[in-house]
């Protein structure tokens, strides 16, 4: 078994939304990287944008324009899967979700790479004995799931499969925390793992609040974003219990327990939505109307959102 000195070299499969973020900060940390996607122009694309992200960085005071060349030198890129994989000890796979895809590529870097490799997943739904049956090291095979824009969300949810050792946990616990990550184990992989079964849970609350007539999307993203979302932010839901008392606590859950939703299929408003082709930012419409100028400037709010936490967090 590696321990966290022998991991030197770290692969990441797929260079898109959440892989070229993670490339980053293994890069940022010092760690040796080798990017692989389909095409050159993915890739240069990749490229590009971990150089973007390193700039907005340092504009903010959290890394200097004189480590950009160092951590993108640590970067490469390449499109041949076997070519990446020979001296890997550490890989994340960030494909989409296509378990068929995902199996063939958790196939071939169970053949490519050294034999103490550890292989991880990015996937967000799938859990990890779902691919970890295309490999003959189900005990190095884990879930690692990042949350968007990786390289400015802490979390990530380490999925422990049925197989996967208690060393391959451990070590990809303190390899998280090495590159500066905040990994919360999932000890049993269950669909969703914990984050997004809780958010799926806040929205299927949310669509039902619209279904019935009780506040617009525009008045609960104003609830979220201006009341518990703050708070969130600094306060988990068993920190807010027991600081409010577990006794109020119990009482607020008898009087809404049977009022909040119970649905057991996708909401009809949100089915309507998509029937309709209203996709959202990616259609220009969808719960509200979106021009390319306006993702652009939520985007850059949401980041500099997360970059005040992040400055917070390094000044205490």
């Amino acid at each position: 078994m590696m321990q966290l000195e022998d991991i030197r070299q770290v692969v990441v499969i797929g260079a898109g939304l959440m892989g070229h973020g993670i490339a980053q900060e293994f890069a940022q940390a010092g760690y040796r990287v080798v990017m692989n996607d389909l095409t050159d122009e993915h890739l240069k694309r990749a490229r590009e944008e971990i150089e973007g992200n390193l700039e907005f960085l340092a504009q903010h005071g959290l890394g200097t324009i004189a480590e950009i060349g160092r951590t993108m030198a640590r970067i490469q890129a390449t499109t041949d899967l076997e070519a990446a994989s020979r001296e890997a000890n550490f890989v994340v796979e960030a494909v989409y979700e296509d378990l068929a895809l995902k199996c063939q590529i958790f196939g071939a870097l169970d053949e490519f790479c050294p034999e103490r490799a550890i292989l991880a997943s990015n996937s967000s739904s799938l859990v990890p004995s779902s691919y970890a049956s295309a490999t003959k090291r189900p005990t190095k095979v884990i879930g690692a799931h990042y949350f968007e824009p990786a390289y400015l969300c802490p979390l990530v949810e380490v999925i422990k499969g049925p197989q996967t050792s208690e060393e391959t946990v451990v070590l990809t616990v303190e390899l998280m925390r090495r590159i500066g990550k905040k990994p919360a184990v999932v000890r049993r992989e269950v669909p969703g793992f914990v984050g997004n079964r809780m958010q799926s849970a806040l929205q299927r609350e949310a669509l039902s609040i619209v279904e019935q007539g009780i506040a617009t999307p525009e008045d609960v993203d104003l609830v979220v974003k201006n009341g518990f979302g703050r708070r969130m932010a600094a306060m988990g839901p068993f920190e807010k219990m027991d600081l409010i008392g577990t006794d109020l606590g119990l009482a607020v859950a008898r009087i809404l327990t049977g009022e909040i939703s119970r649905a057991t299929e996708p909401s009809r408003v949100l089915v309507e939505k998509v029937q309709k082709g209203e996709l959202g930012a990616k259609t220009g419409k969808g719960f509200y109307s979106w021009t390319p100028e306006k993702v652009e400037a939520t985007r850059r709010r949401i980041q500099r959102s997360l970059v005040r936490i992040l400055q917070h967090e390094a000044s205490e």
